[in-house]
């Protein structure tokens, strides 16, 4: 037996290689995390307090630098422990609330013995910590502990996610010379949503690798599934799946893929091919599937060489090597933004007939097609894999009924004219380190007056949404990441483009002529909405889930007052009404300029509704009380 006071011997286990240390993102140092810190706190008390989740009072302007100005105050609320968060912000349209970052301050309650003597309170201090913030103020928004947990845990990737954002940004300068799909991977998410980077599911290195902030390409794996669990669906060009992977995939990959499978003596013939997302196979496919993968009713295949990059909504990868290849939506169970990043299968069996729909509707009308010169990405092929128990039990969690899929969409680069280029509406509320507004450089470019340019704005954006709404009672979700701008080569706004509309779009509950020409397969899974309602996807989609920010921004910037902002995107309307007298039911149906409009809250739903429960059904936003409609004053 050895001596323990002797040398170690050479041979020993502790003389094995060692491996390598833990290694922490560079980027994820004080000084970016606090700066990422300050602005997610701003963000979040403007809109919990837009959400009235919080009441802010007006407060003495004594001890809060700036200058409150025109439109802009002091306001204040209590925290839990009886101190008080302290700030400037101007009121805005639908009653929103924009909070200076730098002025978010913090005053602690007087201890007894000050307090009977009589003595100041301690003076206020820089508030800057979001995560402390939702500690001192569970109780004040109503949070419980279960909600408060995972609320920490989404709140803090949020940030690591905006730090590396923040610690890589670039100019808006240069991001104005970027392609749109790289340009995806320079945004700042979802600007409503406080919690929107919350990626839960990832690890730190599942974000690193595969976040569009990343902006990593990669090659995806493929599968193949036997047809007795996946079917396939088509537009009638792609009516086959022969069809479709003679365009995706190149004879020798279709040929190494159909080997492959010989080689383990299958039938090529007797399965579909499908890209998947990596994380999706190691963590839901592998143990979910595992007896179809045993059966080899599900097979492995090795990528197909083309390179994609992420997207903002993650799931979602644009080919960087053959643009004019389609994009591919995969499902991703990562829950994110409010909901599981999953394919629903029903809509996912649907989706190229609900294109071929709506795609008809425009083909057919004139305005649309040759006025507008609308673009709409269709989701044009679909491979759906249903779970053998979870799809055939009603109350099961609908993460688990979006585990297997892919769609194909029609790629964006082939539809635009030579000079032009798109970006997502999303970029347009940008603004880099230095404080510019991507929209000011765009602006600059043009050599428009601000009010000109947002005027070909609003007359690319608004006319075919109007068109879709009034004539034929159907809706699309224009929030910022699914409305495309199309700009000529001078930077102005010159049509609009928009995907991902199988998912968001919605029809009137109240029959239209128009609505028969929709199969039944298509009316069986569109969603349906009163008229009343129907307008709301516009005005909380496009107005105040984008609007309610350009607005401000586009007065500081560009010195366009948000009134006259308003004024615009109104005069659009009322010119698109005027041009077509003989709708005027409908104007009335579809009241966009009536004086109030229901508040929907996307954060209450995280917060209160539904918090982090499973469902059956996914989640939709949450009705609290009514706004102001901009739109039905401005002159």
């Amino acid at each position: 037996m050895p001596n323990p006071a002797s040398p170690r011997d050479s041979r020993g286990p502790l003389d094995a290689p060692v491996p390598p240390g833990l290694l922490a993102p560079p980027e994820l140092n004080r000084e970016a995390w606090d700066r990422a810190g300050r602005l997610l706190l701003a963000k979040m008390i403007g809109a919990f307090a837009y959400e009235e989740i919080v009441r802010p009072t007006v407060e003495p302007a004594t001890d809060n630098p700036g200058s409150a100005g025109e439109g802009r105050g002091h306001y204040g609320f209590a925290l839990d422990d009886g101190s008080t968060v302290t700030f400037l912000a101007r009121r805005g349209a639908y009653g929103g609330w924009q909070v200076d970052p730098d002025s978010v301050r913090r005053t602690g309650r007087a201890a007894p013995a000050d307090e009977q003597a009589g003595r100041p309170l301690p003076p206020p201090e820089p508030f800057t910590d979001p995560v402390r913030f939702l500690a001192l103020a569970r109780r004040t928004l109503g949070v419980d502990g279960a909600t408060f947990g995972h609320l920490v845990r989404e709140l803090t990737a949020t940030l690591a996610a905006d730090t590396r954002l923040h610690s890589t940004a670039l100019p808006v300068a240069r991001l104005a010379d970027l392609g749109y799909a790289e340009l995806e991977g320079h945004q700042t998410g979802h600007p409503w949503l406080v919690l929107n980077k919350g990626r839960l599911g990832f690890s730190a290195d599942d974000a690193a690798r595969w976040s569009p902030e990343a902006r990593t390409p990669a090659a995806l794996p493929w599968i193949a599934v036997r047809t007795d669990l996946a079917g396939y669906r088509g537009v009638e060009s792609l009516a086959t799946p022969d069809r479709l992977y003679a365009r995706e995939l190149d004879a020798p990959v279709r040929e190494a893929f159909a080997a492959a499978l010989r080689a383990r003596g299958l039938d090529p013939a007797a399965y579909l091919y499908l890209p998947i997302h990596p994380w999706q196979w190691t963590e839901m496919i592998l143990p979910l599937f595992a007896p179809a993968v045993a059966d080899q009713a599900i097979v492995p295949l090795p990528s197909d060489g083309d390179v994609r990059l992420p997207q903002q909504s993650i799931r979602t990868f644009l080919n960087l090597s053959r643009p004019e290849r389609h994009t591919v939506k995969l499902p991703l169970s990562i829950l994110n933004t409010l909901v599981w990043r999953g394919l629903p299968t029903e809509r996912t069996v649907a989706a190229p007939a609900v294109t071929a729909w709506v795609q008809g509707l425009c083909e057919r009308d004139a305005f649309l097609r040759d006025e507008c010169r609308v673009i709409l990405l269709g989701e044009v092929a679909s491979v759906a894999v249903e779970h053998p128990v979870y799809d055939r039990v009603t109350e099961v969690p609908y993460q688990y009924k979006e585990l297997l899929g892919a769609i194909w969409r029609e790629p964006l680069p082939p539809r635009l004219a030579p000079g032009e280029r798109a970006r997502t509406l999303a970029a347009l509320l940008h603004t880099d380190p230095q404080g510019r507004a991507f929209t000011a450089e765009l602006v600059a470019r043009s050599g428009l007056a601000p009010t000109v340019w947002l005027r070909r704005l609003f007359s690319a954006l608004l006319p075919p949404l109007l068109r879709f709404l009034y004539r034929y009672g159907t809706v699309f979700s224009p929030h910022g990441e699914n409305a495309i701008v199309v700009f000529d080569g001078q930077d102005v706004p010159v049509r609009l483009a928009i995907k991902d509309f199988v998912d968001d779009i919605n029809v009137s509950a109240e029959h239209l002529p128009e609505h028969d020409s929709m199969p039944d397969d298509v009316r069986e899974v569109l969603l349906t909405e009163e008229p009343s309602f129907l307008t709301q996807f516009i005005h909380s989609g496009l107005f105040v889930g984008v609007f309610r920010f350009l607005a401000p921004l586009c007065e500081d910037q560009l010195g366009v007052p948000e009134a006259e902002f308003w004024a615009l995107v109104r005069d659009e309307i009322v010119r698109h009404q005027a041009r077509f007298p003989d709708e005027k039911e409908r104007y009335e149906t579809f009241d966009l300029l009536t004086p109030r409009i229901d508040r929907l809250c996307l954060n209450r739903n995280r917060l209160h509704t539904d918090g982090y429960r499973d469902r059956p059904e996914r989640p939709h936003a949450t009705v609290h009380g009514t706004v102001a409609n901009p739109l039905a004053t401005a002159e």
